[in-house]
């Protein structure tokens, strides 16, 4: 039982208080700044307050870009087609692949188990040389499919649905045989609506993890046109012979976080649900 105390309450707001406005203070900063010229910026001490160049500084990056940069729009859908893109294929691969370990029986089932899960010690950066010449030779340069399709393998989703499916009861299954229900029938109709807080919660952290790649993207696009976000805030700080525009990289990197922010706040239930739920 826990103890209804007001002094504990009371600290524990301002312990919460204080770590909103330490996370938040960057953010806030980052916005003043990309409402200013540039000249504000670079003087010291930085403004505090939002200036009278937030329209002209977000229509700039908006839609034309920089001279180190494209557009930020077209960055924008570019790391989104690829963050939902991954999000999606990682899920729609994982959950198959958890219901055909969980529910079929075949041959070295738990051998296919354990090489998906043993590949989580080699990450993106220790494969990614094969990974590159394999796409490249399958002409996946500059394009969306090459961007999300070598990503989309995810043994921890994998494990993840794996281990909820063997929550669901024995009866249930039983139950669904008798009533003449496949394989395809009680994915579709009993799995599915089981699974979807859990495909929520892996959707939201999927997505964070496509919208803030940067080495596959660097290395897989050579185009303008298919830069991303990422990838364009790196190229305006590293602007040659020049220094960096920051009122419009601290415009780009505002609207950077929009994505992120909305896809969490959409999902923030079913989110939170699925990562609380007694079975997991």
């Amino acid at each position: 039982m826990i103890e209804n105390r007001p002094i504990l309450n009371i600290i524990t707001h301002i312990v919460m208080i204080f770590g909103v406005l330490l996370v938040m203070l960057p953010v806030y900063i980052a916005f003043v700044a990309s409402t200013h010229p540039f000249d504000n910026i670079i003087r010291s001490p930085i403004p505090m307050l939002p200036g009278d160049r937030f329209f002209e500084n977000y229509a700039q990056v908006l839609g034309y870009g920089t001279a180190s940069a494209p557009p930020v729009g077209m960055m924008m859908f570019n790391s989104l087609v690829m963050a939902v893109g991954i999000a999606t294929g990682k899920i729609a691969i994982s959950i198959l692949s958890a219901f055909a370990i969980v529910y079929f029986k075949f041959p070295f089932r738990m051998l296919c188990f354990w090489t998906i899960f043993i590949t989580l010690m080699l990450p993106v950066e220790v494969r990614i040389v094969p990974t590159f010449q394999v796409a490249a030779n399958l002409g996946l340069l500059n394009s969306y499919v090459g961007l999300t399709v070598p990503l989309i393998a995810s043994a921890t989703a994998t494990f993840l649905f794996r281990q909820f499916f063997l929550t669901v009861p024995e009866e249930l299954t039983e139950a669904a045989r008798v009533d003449g229900a496949g394989p395809i029938k009680f994915f579709k109709d009993i799995l599915l609506p089981l699974s979807l807080t859990n495909m929520a919660a892996l959707f939201v952290i999927l997505f964070i993890y496509g919208w803030n790649q940067y080495l596959w993207p660097l290395l897989i696009t050579t185009d303008e046109s298919m830069v991303t976000i990422v990838m364009g805030i790196k190229r305006m700080i590293e602007t040659a012979e020049a220094q960096p525009r920051w009122h419009l990289l601290m415009a780009t990197s505002i609207l950077a976080l929009v994505p992120p922010v909305v896809v969490v706040v959409t999902m923030q239930r079913l989110f939170v649900k699925g990562l609380i739920e007694p079975e997991k």
